[in-house]
C-alpha cells in the first residue's frame, strides 16, 4: 500500500509515450491519461494530475490532493522521490497563479476583478481564515456557486494555502459601497495571504 515505487516505475516504462503526449491521437492519449490516472490510484485514491503545456524545457506534472489535506503527505512523498526524468518537472499541489483570474465552475463564471472579500476573525482559531466573498449576482443557499468561490481561491493562492488557511467561506452581494462595508478587491487576496502567514508565524 502507498507504494511510490511501483508508480514511479510505471512512469518510466512508459515514458516515451507520455512525453510524446501531444504527437498522440485522441484515443491514445485518453488511454493513457487513463492508465496514468489508475496507477495513480493504486498508489493512493484521491490524487489527481495536472499536466501543464510543452515548453522548450519541458512540462510540468502537477500532482494534488484536491484540498484533501490528509492526502498531502502521500502527494509529498511521491514528488520527494520523483526519479530525474528528462522533459518533467514534477509539482506538489496546483500552485498559485495570482489575481485578475477568470475560473469557470459548473455554470458560474467568476472574474476576481469583479469580486471582493472581507476576513472574518475567530478568537478561537486565530491562524485560520474565514472569508466572506462579495459577487455580482450571489445564489442564496447553492452550494455550486460557494464551490466554485473556493476554486477561485484555490486558482489565486493554491492548494496547499487554501486547504490549511481558509476554514470558513460564504459568500454575499456586493454593497453599495464595498469598501466602507470593511471589503477589499478580491485581486488583493494573494499579498492579504502572505501578510497574514507573516503574522501568523510572528
Amino acid at each position: 500500500m502507498y507504494d511510490y515505487a511501483k508508480f514511479w516505475q510505471w512512469f518510466a516504462d512508459n515514458n516515451e509515450q507520455l512525453t510524446m503526449l501531444g504527437d498522440l491521437d485522441d484515443k491514445e492519449q485518453q488511454n493513457i491519461l487513463d492508465a496514468l490516472q489508475n496507477e495513480l490510484d493504486n498508489y493512493c485514491e484521491g490524487l489527481t494530475f495536472e499536466i501543464g503545456e510543452p515548453s522548450p524545457s519541458g512540462r510540468t506534472f502537477t500532482f494534488s490532493a484536491e484540498g484533501d489535506t490528509d492526502l498531502f503527505r502521500y502527494v509529498v512523498d511521491l514528488v520527494d522521490n520523483a526519479p530525474d526524468f528528462d522533459w518533467w518537472e514534477f509539482v506538489a499541489f496546483k500552485q498559485p497563479k495570482g489575481k485578475d483570474l477568470k475560473v469557470t465552475f459548473d455554470k458560474y463564471r467568476f472574474e476576481t476583478k469583479q469580486m471582493y472579500f472581507m476576513q472574518l476573525e475567530s478568537e478561537e482559531e486565530p491562524d485560520i481564515l474565514g472569508l466572506r466573498v462579495a459577487l455580482p449576482n450571489p445564489v442564496a443557499d447553492d452550494d455550486d456557486q460557494l464551490v466554485g468561490v473556493y476554486v477561485t481561491i484555490e486558482a489565486m493562492i493554491g492548494e496547499f494555502d487554501c486547504a490549511t488557511l481558509i476554514g470558513y467561506l460564504d459568500t454575499c452581494a456586493i454593497p453599495s459601497e464595498p469598501f466602507k462595508a470593511g471589503f477589499r478587491p478580491m485581486d488583493d487576496l494573494p499579498e492579504f495571504i502572505e501578510w497574514f502567514k507573516r503574522k501568523r508565524d510572528q
